[in-house]
């Protein structure tokens, strides 16, 4: 007997025939699927038991099981979406205090303005937005912590959202640039992006260097990028490989244009601003900590006619912030921070040093004596610092012992207590130190360590403050010698 006929004698001829053509097709994988009709009836049992050249009807048998009804998915629907109105957002008018809702900004960014706690604006704010939203370029001076971020995000927002995206647009041409000098900063700027633009279909991306380059690009194929935020060199990278085109930008920020200058990466930045349009036909924001000559002088070059905004250091520095300053031997420095931190158990605080190879010394040593510490600096990898930042934003790591230039990037809430390990060499530096404190709203401390090094830059930084800082001698008892602590092994019982 065929293998024809032994199907119709089980199936009838009606439901084999059109199974012939699978049953007789070659036998090299297994269970072929078929686009013919299939039997509205269930198969019988018997069917899986026939002669082995008959097996691949089992699986298609298989197949005719019932699908799962559609309403046992919908059994859960998403909570329906309570539309949110302008009038939801109520911030009374106070004097001296410029709302948002004095600016004509989109309700859908007035909503991730809510959603964020922010019911007036910081000086900066107030004094950056009257110029930027009619599309003036602007050049501003403020430190990191007053607002400033933001400030530059909702401008970029609001032209974005106002005006349409060019119907003819490849995936790889921002329609917004910020250039920033650290992978630290570009992270956190593009975090406040995202948390921005949640109600808008804008689209934000982050090129650093020392990520996998694959996978940044890889997500940038993926979709248009609206918001490009990138420190130089990345950025230059993905350009020269002809990945990225910045002949669509229509505004460009530079946040930090000081520390572009001290860290070299001016001639970097030309080339890019060489690929975006002229100065006269996309708005140009510039942001600095300090108004230096060679500063001012890029400001002209690459900005027409901008409004100038400055706000003073000194408030920043000192209005939130309690200052100390311990005149202490080089000796014994070491003992008198693991002691202030062990002896007060601070839980978050930030060590600065100048330079490298301190940080080092310093995280190491906490470690070894039972405090948990991580270093940031630049021969960290890039992957570790996210890392690291993340862990000490969560609470995972006591000190964070850090040097300026990785400092200038850590932007996290609730940082109890700044120590200078070292004094900085440039009084800039120091109001960027004790700002990481004092954000927010809250207070914070700095205790800032003199040393016979490093003393003599104290009447520089008070001239900066333009107040005296009084030099105190540290208690006795926190100049004893170091005791380990001993790490108490875990309790699987023990609950938090």
């Amino acid at each position: 007997m065929t293998v024809l006929k032994a199907l119709k004698k089980i199936f009838g001829k009606s439901e084999a025939e059109p199974l012939a053509p699978a049953c007789t097709a070659p036998s090299s994988s297994p269970g072929p699927r078929t686009d013919a009709p299939q039997s509205a009836q269930p198969a019988p049992a018997s069917a899986s038991v026939t002669t082995p050249d008959a097996q691949p009807v089992a699986p298609s048998a298989r197949n005719e099981k019932p699908k799962p009804a559609k309403p046992r998915r919908e059994a859960a629907p998403k909570p329906p979406v309570i539309p949110w109105k302008l009038e939801d957002f109520v911030v009374e008018p106070q004097a001296g205090k410029t709302r948002f809702h004095d600016f004509k900004l989109a309700p859908e960014l007035m909503h991730a303005i809510q959603d964020l706690g922010f019911p007036y604006c910081t000086p900066i704010q107030a004094g950056v937005l009257g110029y930027t939203l009619s599309g003036r370029d602007a050049i501003g001076r403020a430190q990191t912590g007053t607002g400033k971020t933001a400030a530059f995000l909702i401008s970029i927002i609001s032209q974005l959202t106002q005006t349409p995206p060019p119907k003819e647009r490849y995936m790889g041409e921002p329609r917004a640039l910020i250039i920033a000098p650290t992978r630290e900063l570009v992270v956190q700027i593009a975090k406040d992006a995202a948390d921005l633009t949640k109600y808008t279909d804008l689209n934000v991306m982050t090129f650093v260097g020392g990520m996998d380059f694959d996978k940044q690009l890889k997500q940038l194929e993926a979709r248009h990028c609206d918001i490009l935020v990138a420190t130089p060199g990345r950025l230059l990278d993905f350009n020269q490989r002809g990945e990225v085109h910045l002949d669509m930008v229509e505004v460009m920020v530079l946040d930090e244009a000081d520390r572009m200058l001290d860290m070299g990466f001016i001639p970097q930045v030309r080339q890019i601003i060489r690929q975006t349009p002229p100065k006269a036909e996309r708005q140009t924001l510039l942001f600095s900590a300090t108004f230096t000559e060679d500063v001012m002088n890029l400001a002209k070059q690459w900005t027409t006619d901008p409004a100038i905004v400055e706000i003073e250091s000194e408030n920043v520095a000192s209005d939130r912030v309690e200052q100390h300053v311990y005149a202490v031997a080089g000796a014994d420095k070491y003992k008198l921070l693991f002691n202030l931190v062990n002896d007060n158990g601070w839980e978050r605080v930030i060590v600065f040093a100048n330079r490298k190879d301190e940080v080092r010394r310093i995280e190491e040593r906490l470690v070894r004596d039972g405090i948990n510490a991580a270093q940031l600096s630049g021969d960290v990898p890039q992957h570790k610092r996210i890392k690291t930042l993340e862990g000490f934003r969560e609470g995972k790591i006591r000190v964070l012992v850090a040097t300026d230039v990785a400092g200038r990037g850590i932007h996290i809430d609730g940082i109890s207590h700044v120590i200078n390990f070292t004094l900085p060499e440039v009084p800039d530096d120091y109001v960027h130190r004790i700002g990481r404190t004092g954000r927010a709203g809250a207070d914070g401390v700095s205790i800032s360590f003199a040393g016979e090094d490093d003393s003599y830059q104290l009447p520089a930084i008070e001239t900066k403050l333009g107040r005296k800082i009084s030099c105190e001698t540290p208690p006795t008892e926190l100049l004893r010698p170091v005791v380990r602590a001993v790490r108490k092994p875990h309790d699987p019982t023990e609950t938090a």
